[in-house]
């Protein structure tokens, strides 16, 4: 009986589960689509880079649309459960609400595994390739229209590589020619006092050599006490072959933490070297929050059943609309920490993890009072 039991309550869960995933993820992919198809068409891009773009998009999505859709699985299966009595009759017959449930809660014991998996691996991946094919399609084009240091330009590129005490700044960077325009580099002591800059109207990234060379430039010595400039010689070219920071490393500090994949947010925060700085705190937030996001499915479960098996005195829809309204309490508490923590208010850890803690043990007394 139990074992029959668990298969009904599974079979019926996991035919909505499917619907559900189905049509949220078609919802996204449709919501890219308006955004980003028109511009891979009018770039050129084919039907194969487009299909390839979209293949290696959906998984990207996962994360977003699994909690949701357990979340919305749960409510219509448990509310029917409960609207047609069987809920009722299960407790009748001596069965408390975790042994209804317990196929639920593997379920989701099973999708947070899941979710931790394709974070660790599958998804990384696909984020930084479906961004490349991207990237790409914009270049080919911007390939037959403009100069080629202007193709794939980063305007007002920044980075603080706070391990070997060096400040860099250019008006604009071109990604295709991997040449930066008005560049500025402070070379600071372990106080972070400035003791010398370079300037120079253009600077180039040698992959031979793996270094920067700048031309029509010059170079600054300073006191570091006074800062006052002591010397200063010009040039027509010059290599640094201390000067190492990889392009793309720069380019990844100047995007937005969520927008990075794992193993980008791991790159960046390597390179940044000090794990203290407030430049990588709120990459390391990031780091933090892919890995708890994952315990999420969890908190979902322990949210919607105590809801959904409500008594029967109590209208379904305010289960319903209590549960939507608790998670988007956790999406709001979660940025406002994530926020707080790359800020350095709060440590990454804490930050990441806080929110998952509380709504867990939140969700966990509630469950105890339905059971």
């Amino acid at each position: 009986m139990p074992k029959l039991l668990d298969r009904y309550v599974f079979f019926e869960w996991l035919k909505i589960f499917a619907i559900a995933i189905g049509v949220t993820l078609g919802i996204l992919i449709l919501h890219d689509m308006y955004g980003n198809l028109g511009a891979l068409i009018n770039w050129g891009a084919d039907t194969r880079d487009i299909l390839m773009y979209y293949a290696y998009l959906t998984p990207t999505l996962v994360p977003v649309v699994l909690p949701i859709s357990l979340l919305l699985s749960l409510i219509y299966v448990l509310g029917a459960l409960h609207r047609n009595n069987e809920i009722t009759a299960m407790r009748s017959a001596g069965m408390n609400v975790f042994r209804i449930t317990r196929a639920l809660w593997f379920s989701g014991a099973v999708l947070a595994g899941l979710l931790l998996w394709l974070n660790a691996s599958l998804i990384p991946h696909c984020k930084e390739m479906s961004r490349t094919i991207y990237d790409n399609a914009r270049f080919e084009r911007e390939m037959e229209s403009m100069k080629i240091s202007d193709v794939g330009k980063v305007v007002n590129m920044c980075f603080n590589n706070r391990k070997d005490g060096r400040l860099w700044f250019t008006n604009s960077f071109s990604r295709a020619a991997s040449r930066a325009n008005g560049v500025r580099v402070s070379v600071l002591d372990s106080a972070g006092r400035e003791v010398s800059r370079v300037m120079a109207r253009e600077g180039v990234y040698d992959d031979v050599d793996n270094c920067w060379f700048f031309t029509d430039g010059q170079e600054i010595t300073y006191d570091p006490q006074t800062h006052r400039a002591t010397k200063a010689i010009g040039f027509d070219k010059k290599y640094y072959r201390d000067f190492t920071e990889l392009p793309n490393i720069m380019i990844l500090s100047m995007r937005r933490p969520k927008d990075l994949s794992l193993f980008e947010t791991e790159t960046l925060i390597d390179a940044l070297g000090d794990s203290s700085a407030i430049e990588a705190q709120p990459y390391i937030v990031r780091w933090y929050s892919i890995w708890a996001s994952a315990f999420a499915c969890i908190i979902v479960v322990a949210i919607a059943i105590p809801f959904s098996v409500s008594g029967v005195r109590t209208n379904p829809m305010v289960g319903v609309s209590k549960t939507v309204g608790l998670f988007f309490l956790f999406f709001v508490v979660d940025s406002v920490l994530a926020a707080l923590g790359g800020r350095g208010f709060l440590p990454p850890f804490w930050a990441a993890a806080l929110p998952i803690i509380a709504m867990l043990v939140f969700a966990l007394s509630l469950y105890r009072k339905a059971v």
